[in-house]
Parts: C-alpha cells; structure tokens; sequence
C-alpha cells in the first residue's frame, strides 16, 4: 500500500491533479471536488452491480439457474468493475496523501478496531 501512495503521490504531481494547498478557499474547493468525483466513481461501482443483477435475472428467465446466471453476469462486468475500483481507490489514496495518512497502518489499525467491537453485527454479513 505504501508503494502505492507513493507512486499515486508522484502520479498526482505529474497530471497536475494534486489537491490544491494555496490557501484555505482554495483547498476546501478542490477537496469538495474531489470528494465530488469520488462519489460519482462510488456511484459507477454501484451502476455496475446494477448490470450484474439485471443480467442475472435476464438469464434466469431465460432457462439459466441462478448460480450460473450470476457467474455469467460476474464475468461480464468484472473488468470495468476492476476500472471502478482502481478509480475508487484512485481518489482514497489521493485524500490519505494529502492528509499525509500512511493507508496501510489506518487499514489494519480499524480493522483491528473492528474486531474488538462489542456490538458487532451477528450473522447478518458474510
């Protein structure tokens, strides 16, 4: 994850894309902005599950069990899915560089967290 910030951070200078540190008006612009466009990346990966059930249930009224419908629809969206994601993950590593937070210590730090909960959710997620 470091390595990544890392080229993300020198990727970010070279398109010219780094969040703006002027002044404050100026940052909180082009954080909301940002934040703005990671959303709608948010939104694509959402849009793509979309796809995924709708051609799921397209197959199974065409005769497809569900467990093969879903692996066909799976399999038809798995690369952009992949592209949303990295877009996704694009935009986190952008705003954890700004804010100079090494993603992987905060990963594994509230993951850590989550599992000390008390009130953890059971047997609602798997």
């Amino acid at each position: 994850m470091r390595e990544l910030q890392t080229y993300m951070k020198t990727y970010h200078e070279e398109m010219n894309w780094k969040i703006s540190d002027d002044h404050f008006e100026e940052t909180k612009s082009s954080l909301l902005i940002n934040y703005m466009l990671f959303s709608t990346e948010v939104a694509e990966v959402a849009e793509e599950l979309r796809k995924a059930f709708n051609q799921t249930n397209e197959l199974i009224n065409q005769g497809k069990s569900e467990a093969e419908a879903f692996e066909i629809a799976k399999a038809k969206i798995k690369e952009d899915m992949g592209k949303e994601l990295a877009d996704c993950l694009a935009y986190m590593t952008k705003f954890a560089n700004y804010f100079e937070i090494d993603m992987e210590e905060a990963f594994y730090s509230k993951m850590e967290e989550v599992k000390q909960r008390k009130n953890k959710d059971v047997g609602i997620w798997k």
